[in-house]
């Protein structure tokens, strides 16, 4: 049943919140400690749906997952190769990540898996790991258009490939390499920018052998060597910085604020929207690093202030790509127009969240001019009118993005959807009204 919610202008923002573990790290902590030999240990884990889908989907390959009275979470791996096909179809849910990074494995495993997801993620696009995971001998049985629910046959000798990313994906250069770990000799990934590098640095913490070389047009070569055993670990997820991004801006936005987020992830291919903001004359300041588990990560300390419009170029997409709905709530506040470049793969996220988050800025009174691969946005230099009804299509980005545009509108702006956030950020509503905002039930 759709669980509408409606988000109300809000005094000043004040006080220190956490966010949950990042979700990209908790997805690949569980990935690599099923495929370890013994026992990994990881705190902090995001406990969202998505990240419940893949612990569902890792015990029906074999491996047992726990959580343990202190919170933690307990990984019993099985050793790279060591999978077993599974008795009954792998439901990932909304996950694009999941069913990404685990057709990855499933691949050089020989052994027959079938996957699905909800409604939103049978239309997503699996084109881009189905192509490089067949080269590596795998065969897809799928729908029309590459999509789920599809028939995985992971082959019994898989070939180590050199593979050419055709645009910058994570998930893509994920999905090979761990393919790869089971393949002999070394697979190879040049991918022509950078992008997140979870995978890699989780890698060497299990005891992969991963290379990456810078090369002469900006990109990178990652090379990982397969049949390394991998060795289990102790792990802490730091907190997402995909979730910051909500109190963040609404920090940002709301007169007044002055608020304080606690152990943020700050990986250099993550941090693209802080960057952003801070051109945009945003107050944002980050404490002294420090590393956890191979990651970066830092205290934020945020504080409201004029905002300026800019142009975003294409080539930052990467770091910034899940954060492009909620930079542009800020846009909507900001003094002068935001140009939004480079963003066609937001047309087959969760939703067409081009599509969708100009929608829902038009609902909330704001001129928004949309493009084939970008928005450029009118900002009204302070409050938005708000007043509006966003459809959220599924997406859980969409909602916590319009709600927090709720809280600095001169209108309350309603979401026709609020179920969905709990698979990234359980919590939101509640966290956000500690902080001082009005989001509740309509």
């Amino acid at each position: 049943m759709p669980h509408p919610l409606i988000s109300s202008a809000a005094g000043p923002l004040k006080g220190t919140c956490s966010v949950p573990g990042d979700k990209s790290i908790s997805h690949r902590a569980l990935m690599l400690g099923a495929l370890a030999v013994g026992e990994t240990r990881v705190s902090g884990l995001l406990e969202g749906e998505d990240v419940a889908a893949t612990a569902a989907a890792l015990r029906a390959l074999g491996a047992t997952i726990e959580r343990a009275d202190d919170g933690s979470w307990r990984v019993h791996g099985v050793g790279v190769g060591g999978l077993a096909e599974p008795d009954a179809v792998l439901d990932l849910g909304n996950s694009g990540t999941a069913v990404r990074l685990l057709a990855g494995i499933c691949a050089s495993h020989g052994f027959t898996a079938f996957m699905t997801g909800d409604a939103s993620l049978r239309q997503r696009p699996m084109g881009r790991i189905i192509e490089p995971l067949e080269r590596m001998g795998a065969r897809f049985e799928a729908r029309s258009g590459g999509r789920l629910p599809f028939a995985l046959i992971g082959a019994d000798q898989p070939l180590p490939i050199e593979y050419r990313l055709p645009v910058a994906s994570a998930q893509v250069k994920s999905a090979v390499l761990l393919a790869g770990l089971n393949a002999p000799g070394e697979t190879r990934v040049i991918e022509p920018a950078p992008s997140r590098d979870h995978t890699e640095r989780m890698l060497r913490r299990f005891g992969a052998h991963v290379g990456v070389e810078a090369n002469a047009d900006g990109g990178s070569v990652i090379a990982v060597t397969g049949y390394s055993e991998l060795q289990p670990c102790v792990l802490t997820v730091p907190g997402d910085p995909s979730a910051a991004a909500f109190p963040m801006a609404a920090a940002l936005m709301v007169p007044g604020s002055d608020i304080v987020i606690r152990r943020v992830g700050v990986n250099p291919g993550r941090i693209g929207l802080f960057e952003t903001l801070r051109e945009m004359g945003a107050r944002i300041e980050m404490g002294p690093r420090r590393k956890l588990g191979g990651e970066p990560l830092a205290d934020i300390a945020v504080r409201a202030g004029p905002l300026r419009g800019v142009d975003v170029p294409a080539v930052r997409a990467p770091s910034m790509i899940d954060e492009y709905p909620i930079l542009s709530v800020v846009a909507a506040c900001a003094e002068g127009t935001t140009r939004l470049n480079g963003l066609a793969e937001l047309r087959v996220k969760e939703s067409d969240r081009l599509g969708a988050t100009a929608a829902g800025l038009r609902a909330a009174g704001v001129t928004v001019t949309e493009r084939d691969d970008g928005l450029d946005i009118e900002g009204c230099g302070g409050p938005p009118p708000g007043g509006g009804l966003v459809a959220t299509h599924l997406d859980h980005r969409i909602a916590m993005a319009f709600l927090t545009l709720g809280m600095a509108s001169g209108k309350p702006m309603t979401v026709d959807d609020g179920s969905m956030i709990g698979t990234s950020y359980p919590g939101f509503v509640a966290d956000m009204n500690r902080l001082g905002a009005s989001i509740a039930a309509q």
